[in-house]
């Protein structure tokens, strides 16, 4: 195998894996948000905020990445970098709640899988 195959397939396996990551994470954050009182106190309100906005930019990045040549590598790495912050932001968030350990844990790892794919990048 060549090295420009070998670079090929390191980007198509952090590009699944990044898009994996981000539907992983969106599907626990709409999960937390769901789960909070949307009549509760300020911090319930952020909380709930925090993961319906990381689950709408996991999802809207997951599509980026699953789409084939249809957004260039610009437009990509400002969608990785956005979902990346967003990401390490709701992690902060929810560290402090009982029973979010999941959901921070999630953010984390899209976080990771988001700056690996930015790597790939270059």
């Amino acid at each position: 195998m060549t090295a420009s195959q070998q670079e090929l397939i390191r980007f198509l396996e952090d590009r699944f894996a990044c898009a994996q990551a981000c539907t992983d994470c969106a599907r626990v954050c709409a999960l937390r948000a769901s789960l909070v009182d949307s009549d509760g106190a300020g911090g319930q309100e952020l909380v709930r905020r925090k993961g319906i906005m990381c689950a709408e930019v996991c999802d809207a990045t997951c599509r980026v990445l699953s789409e084939q040549n249809l957004v260039d590598e610009d437009g990509i790495r400002i969608q990785l970098e956005w979902c990346r912050a967003l990401c390490l932001e709701s992690a902060r968030v929810f560290d402090g709640l009982s029973d979010a350990e999941d959901a921070a844990a999630a953010c984390r790892a899209c976080a990771r899988a988001c700056t690996g794919f930015l790597d790939t990048l270059g």
